[in-house]
């Protein structure tokens, strides 16, 4: 029997040969393991979904372990409990219609519920550019490179991974968003960037405007703050939440629809 040096690394590369050969052909691309990322992945694979997860950092959760100024708690609103009860994160009322989570949890809840759900997250992998289509113009997937590669800024061409979903779930940056705004004209997309804190509004604009931005590609979290110049709210995350799920419902009812 070969050395066992070597039977760990044939069975490494053959697992994930075998898993990115599934990946390239997914019905859904989620781009940021995030808190809206996560839930509107678990929302989506419970619905059936192929659908992956691509994190550019080695970690779960996005913004949530910092809690506030790395206080280790953060808030959520009285509208986003049934989604943390899908979730068993536990809560409790702070205050009237606030409740307060335990950080680590919640990330840990999340992302198992979204891998139980059927989910695959991937870490380390940063989504490059996406895959277009004209006549009639479509997001049909994105590219993507090992975070490393980037970091170390050498010139190494990505991969390919086709889907019918493309959701921008990273965040501030909105990257994806970015992405196209930067090198796809046709899409007359422009990225005013999030305006400064106004919880309540932005709690509730965040999850309205969650949806399709063209086809094939959507927005959830903070990256829908960024697109429509909404304000930011701080370390509240029912939106997040929120959002993810709205955005989970929309690619259901579009990709059911064939729209």
């Amino acid at each position: 029997m070969p050395e066992l040096e070597s039977r760990i690394t044939r069975i490494i590369m053959t697992e994930a040969a075998r898993d990115w050969a599934e990946i390239a052909e997914s019905d859904v691309v989620i781009v940021g393991a995030g808190p809206a990322g996560l839930t509107a992945a678990r929302y989506l694979a419970e619905r059936g979904y192929k659908v992956v997860v691509f994190e550019r950092r080695l970690s779960f959760g996005g913004g949530i372990g910092g809690g506030g100024m790395l206080m280790h708690r953060i808030v959520v609103s009285g509208e986003a409990l049934p989604i943390l009860d899908d979730f068993r994160i536990k809560y409790r009322e702070a205050e009237e219609g606030l409740y307060v989570l335990d950080p680590a949890e919640f990330m840990a809840k999340l992302a198992a519920g979204a891998v139980e759900a059927g989910a695959r997250v991937i870490h380390g992998v940063h989504v490059d550019d996406v895959i277009i289509r004209y006549d009639p113009l479509r997001v049909t997937g994105v590219a993507v490179q090992w975070s490393a590669v980037i970091m170390a800024g050498l010139h190494v061409d990505p991969l390919f991974v086709y889907s019918k979903a493309v959701v921008d779930a990273t965040g501030h940056d909105a990257e994806v968003l970015s992405v196209v705004s930067r090198k796809v004209p046709e899409a007359q997309l422009m990225l005013p960037g999030e305006s400064s804190a106004y919880s309540e509004v932005s709690e509730k604009l965040v999850v309205e405007k969650t949806g399709r931005v063209l086809p094939g590609l959507y927005v959830a979290g903070m990256a829908v703050a960024a697109l429509h110049g909404l304000p930011r709210m701080g370390p509240i995350f029912s939106s997040m939440l929120l959002s993810g799920k709205r955005a989970a419902e929309i690619i259901d009812s579009d990709l059911r629809s064939g729209g």
